[in-house]
């Protein structure tokens, strides 16, 4: 018999969803990409994508979840019976697959840097310095793959132990701790001398910098950071009991977001323009550019640790997130296989993201499209499939599931209005399917070719 977990409580739920969303996307690739993209105008774009089609696609997931209370799979076999449509949940587990793929390989770089700083190896270098260390770091294939595979070894354990007493308690320790190290961040990064150029930078956009480029990371990137159209927030939602307030979970779960992309940014930029150094650096922004500002200020290392531990925290939530939707769907709610299929996917994801890990040292000449493995898994998932995915969804939720029952469902344990619920269904069905059609026709240069 099935016995299917639910989260102990809806700040568990938030909490657990938020750690989801606030990973590496918000951390790690928001920065840089921010500072690729002009800063300000990208910033402003990617809160109008977040409002306009994540939030609304988020509500969508949470409605199918919870109303099938199964995993990403079942959930559309249930509501679609002797349909295609479970193809949107295979879909997400191997987009999720291919994520923590390369996912893990960052976290992997995290965890190196953590033991360089305990051990004193990044204390009194210079720029260059900084930049050469990180070059061999990540060109080490042994270095690089035994702590690939820690990071997901420690992905498989708490996946292994459950939603309550592996990520939902993991979440409620490493969310708050996550919170308080970042106040502190920013607290020293926004009293540095010349700060508010940063903080210019993140906040007053430039619109004439936007790129039709800007645009599209500006899309992906809110789903990225969000975990959209991947069928986390699907498999996430079959946990909840029917009393909890899917709207106002939704909007919680991005405005926390939001918030740690803004404590993000103002740890970033301001330090980074305070030293004088350039904003678009790029992936390496973190390990290259922070651990050269850090060492220039006072208990410079001290605050460095503090970031990477935040880092560390939000790339473990999120990694959860990414192997718990794979676990579940094998599982079908049977606690006792959880632990054997976590193992089997954990070492499976490892083995994938090999060539990921070894991009940057022995197979740093080996591209495909033009692309080294890493990137190109990189970018797969954030500007097509994630998309592709949130298309499915939108459409699967607004044209097939029945309109009454998704209302229902919506405002049962909250007060939605019919106003609001038709607002949120309109935008589901025509404005989301036609601004991703767009972009993704702009990713495939359909659009600029015809225009």
């Amino acid at each position: 018999m099935s016995q299917r977990e639910q989260f102990r409580t809806r700040l568990g739920f938030i909490l657990t969803t938020a750690g989801s969303a606030i990973g590496l996307g918000a951390i790690w690739k928001f920065p840089y990409v921010a500072g690729q993209n002009g800063g300000g105008a990208f910033f402003f774009i990617f809160i109008f994508f977040t409002f306009v089609l994540a939030l609304p696609l988020m509500m969508a997931e949470f409605a199918i979840g919870r109303t099938a209370g199964a995993d990403a799979v079942t959930s559309f076999k249930k509501i679609a019976p002797g349909t295609k449509w479970y193809g949107i949940g295979i879909l997400g587990m191997v987009t999720t697959f291919i994520l923590l793929s390369f996912y893990s390989v960052i976290g992997g770089w995290i965890i190196t840097y953590l033991g360089k700083i305990f051990t004193g190896e990044l204390i009194g270098l210079q720029s260059e310095e900084y930049a050469l260390l990180f070059q061999k770091t990540i060109e080490n294939p042994w270095l690089s793959l035994s702590l690939q595979f820690i990071f997901i070894l420690m992905t498989i354990i708490v996946v292994g132990h459950g939603i309550q007493n592996g990520i939902e308690r993991a979440s409620k320790i490493m969310m708050p701790a996550l919170a308080i190290l970042f106040l502190i961040l920013v607290i020293r990064s926004v009293t540095l001398d010349g700060a508010v150029k940063g903080m210019a930078f993140l906040f007053q956009p430039d619109f004439s910098k936007l790129t039709s480029k800007a645009v599209l990371d500006a899309m992906g990137q809110s789903f990225f950071t969000l975990s959209i159209g991947v069928s986390v927030m699907i498999t996430y939602s079959s946990y909840l009991p029917k009393t909890t307030n899917l709207p106002r979970s939704a909007l919680s779960v991005v405005s926390m977001n939001l918030l740690v992309i803004i404590l993000s940014g103002l740890s970033i930029f301001p330090a980074v323009f305070s030293f004088g150094l350039d904003p678009d650096a790029g992936p390496v922004l973190l390990f290259n550019v922070l651990p050269t500002i850090f060492s220039q200020l006072p208990f410079g290392m001290f605050f460095f640790a503090a970031f990477l531990i935040v880092f560390f925290f939000a790339a473990l939530t999120s990694a959860f997130s990414m192997l718990e939707i794979i676990v579940s769907v094998l599982s079908k709610g049977h606690l006792d296989k959880r632990k054997k299929y976590a193992w089997m996917i954990g070492i499976a994801i490892f083995i994938f993201g090999i060539p990921s890990a070894l991009s940057y040292g022995v197979l740093s000449d080996v591209t495909v499209f033009g692309k080294s493995f890493f990137d190109l898994a990189d970018y797969a998932v954030s500007n097509v499939l994630m998309p592709l995915g949130s298309l499915l969804i939108a459409i699967f939720v607004s044209w097939k599931m029945e309109k009454s029952l998704l209302f229902d469902e919506l405002k049962r344990g909250s007060k939605l209005k019919r106003g609001a619920f038709q607002a949120w269904y309109y935008i589901l069905r025509y404005v989301a399917p036609v601004l991703i059609v767009i972009v993704m026709l702009d990713v495939l240069g359909v659009w600029r070719r015809v225009f």
